[in-house]
C-alpha cells in the first residue's frame, strides 16, 4: 500500500474539515490477492487512527483488479479485496452504518496512451476507500487571493471562484456557475484594464495521471475544457477574447480543501 497521501494528512491530522469535504486512500493489493500482509495491514490502520471518526459522514468502498483475467473472476476478487478492507475498518472502530456502499467494480481497462502497464496494472489492484466528511465553514483566503473581482489587483493574484463547481467528469458549467459568471463578467466590463489567464482543475486522479477524461467528449481534456467552457461563456457576456487566455492544469494544483473544490476554475490575473 502506498503512503496516505499528503492531502489526507494535512486535513485529517490537523483536524480541519472543509464543505462537503471528500478524500479517497487507496489500498493497493498483490497480483490475484485480496488479503493484507503484515506492512499493507499496519499502514491501514495508521490510516484509521488519523481519521476523527466524529466528523465522518459516510464512507463508501470501491474495490478493482487490472484488466487480464475473466470477467466473473474479476469482479468476485474485487468484492473479496473491498470486504478485506471493510473488515479491517469495523474492526479498528468504524461503525458499519456509515459505511453506504461496498463494491467489487471489477477490471480497469488500460487507456491506449498508458507508457508503461505494468506500472498502471498495479496501481488497478487496489480498494478505494472514500471518505465523507461533515460541512464545515470554509477557510479565510490567503493575501492575493480573491473570491471576486476588485478595483486594485495586481499581476499574479488569484480569484478563486468558490462558487463556480463542476460535477464529477463534468465541464458543462451549472446554471449557479452561470449566474456567478455573469457578475464576473460585469466587474470585467468595469475594469477593462484586467487581462488574465482562465485555469481549469480536476479531483480525484492518481498522481500519476494528471488529467481527467470529461465524460462528454470521452478524452483526456477535462480541466482544459473546463476552463474552455468558461472562456467561451465570458465572451457570450462581451469580454474581450483579447483580455483572456486559457489552460488546463489537471491535478497539479489541489487546494487542499477537499475534491469539490479541486472541481473548479480559477482566473490569475496576468496583466493590470
Amino acid at each position: 500500500m502506498k503512503k496516505i497521501c499528503s492531502l489526507l494528512c494535512l486535513l485529517l491530522l490537523s483536524g480541519v474539515a472543509y464543505p462537503q469535504e471528500e478524500v479517497v486512500h487507496s489500498v493497493y493489493f498483490e497480483f490475484d490477492k485480496h488479503t493484507l500482509d503484515e506492512k499493507q495491514a499496519g499502514e491501514t490502520v495508521n490510516f484509521i487512527k488519523a481519521i476523527d471518526t466524529t466528523r465522518i459522514e459516510s464512507i463508501q468502498i470501491f474495490g478493482y483488479t487490472d484488466d487480464r483475467g475473466k470477467d466473473a473472476y474479476n469482479f468476485k476478487l474485487s468484492s473479496n479485496r473491498a470486504n478485506t478492507i471493510k473488515n479491517k475498518l469495523i474492526e479498528k472502530g468504524i461503525k458499519n452504518k456509515i459505511i453506504v456502499t461496498i463494491e467489487g467494480k471489477g477490471r480497469i481497462l488500460l487507456d491506449e496512451d498508458i507508457d508503461n502497464k505494468s506500472e498502471a496494472r498495479s496501481k488497478n489492484r487496489r480498494v478505494d476507500v472514500v471518505i465523507n466528511f461533515k460541512p464545515a465553514p470554509p477557510p479565510k483566503l490567503e493575501p492575493g487571493v480573491y473570491s471576486t473581482i476588485t478595483k486594485n489587483m495586481r499581476t499574479g493574484d488569484r480569484v478563486y471562484l468558490d462558487l463556480i463547481l463542476f460535477e464529477r467528469g463534468s465541464s458543462k458549467l451549472t446554471l449557479q456557475s452561470k449566474k456567478e459568471l455573469e457578475k464576473i463578467a460585469k466587474l470585467l466590463q468595469k475594469y477593462k484594464n484586467l487581462e488574465f489567464e482562465i485555469q481549469g482543475h480536476i479531483c480525484c486522479t492518481p498522481s500519476f495521471q494528471k488529467e481527467a477524461i470529461d465524460r462528454d467528449t470521452k478524452k483526456r481534456e477535462l480541466s482544459v475544457n473546463r476552463a474552455q467552457a468558461v472562456y467561451k461563456y465570458l465572451i457570450m457576456k462581451k469580454v474581450p477574447a483579447s483580455r483572456m487566455t486559457f489552460k488546463g492544469y489537471g491535478n497539479t494544483k489541489p487546494l487542499g480543501m477537499g475534491s469539490q473544490y479541486d472541481r473548479r476554475v480559477e482566473l490569475v490575473i496576468t496583466k493590470t
